[in-house]
């Protein structure tokens, strides 16, 4: 288990945003990954919080698994499996900067989208591709999920865009990340991150992670969510260019 008061003084945080996120403050969960890379390896940083999602994950699979469009899944889940193959040769080919460099370019991305995307109408094009798109946005998902647990942005560019029922896009959702982060057990299980003390430390950080989504979930019905995400996709943004400095330093 990690003993560092550095690294747990960022993984509180971290793991109380991902706990948010999960809780309804969508958006907030992207920040976690990045925060860590600055106390550990970020493939470490991913393999400690991977087990925390999933935890996380069945919450919401439980809730929603009623409303589900199959087809959608159908289309962009093989697309995610390349994307995770494509993530994981990636880590386990570069160098751990070169992952920080990578951290940082998604994080940076992520908070530059999702702040357009609260300004500025999206058009409705994307309605109008056919369904094996759906696999390319898969793919991008895939590799960003697997590279920082940041899959959402590529997800929603395309869910988003088909107009789903409030029900059936929360459970679609929570099924396809649900499904995601058990596939991405394997590689970084094939990456040699799931050491006794990750998963200790894993198992240490998940009872505020627990909390923190059942806050969540009572924060979200009392305070606007966008009053917040304003300020963390900022600092996303922010994150992402100290990541990418640091990586090339």
């Amino acid at each position: 288990m990690i003993a560092d008061w550095h690294f747990y003084a960022l993984a509180i945080p971290a793991v109380i945003l991902t706990g948010l996120a999960k809780g309804g403050f969508s958006g907030m969960g992207a920040l976690s990954l990045p925060i860590l890379a600055f106390a550990i390896d970020p493939v470490r940083a991913a393999a400690i919080l991977l087990p925390i999602l999933i935890a996380q994950d069945v919450v919401g699979v439980w809730a929603f698994r009623r409303h589900v469009d199959w087809r959608l899944l159908g289309w962009m889940l093989p697309g995610a499996l390349l994307g995770i193959w494509l993530g994981y040769r990636f880590a386990a080919s570069v160098s751990a900067e070169g992952v920080m460099a990578a951290v940082g370019a998604i994080s940076l991305l992520f908070g530059i989208y999702r702040l357009c995307a609260a300004h500025l109408a999206l058009p409705g094009e994307p309605r109008r591709w056919p369904e094996w798109v759906g696999s390319l946005f898969g793919i991008v998902a895939g590799f960003t999920s697997q590279i920082a647990h940041a899959g959402q942005p590529p997800f929603q560019l395309w869910v988003l865009a088909r107009d789903l029922p409030r029900d059936i896009m929360i459970g679609t959702t929570a099924i396809f990340f649900a499904t995601v982060n058990l596939i991405k057990v394997a590689p970084y299980f094939a990456l040699g991150q799931f050491s006794s003390a990750n998963l200790m430390t894993s198992a240490a950080l998940l009872p505020l992670a627990l909390v923190s989504t059942m806050a969540g979930v009572w924060l979200v019905h009392r305070l606007s969510p966008a009053r917040f995400l304003t300020a963390i996709y900022w600092l996303m943004i922010l994150v992402g260019v100290a990541l990418i400095a640091e990586a090339v330093a």
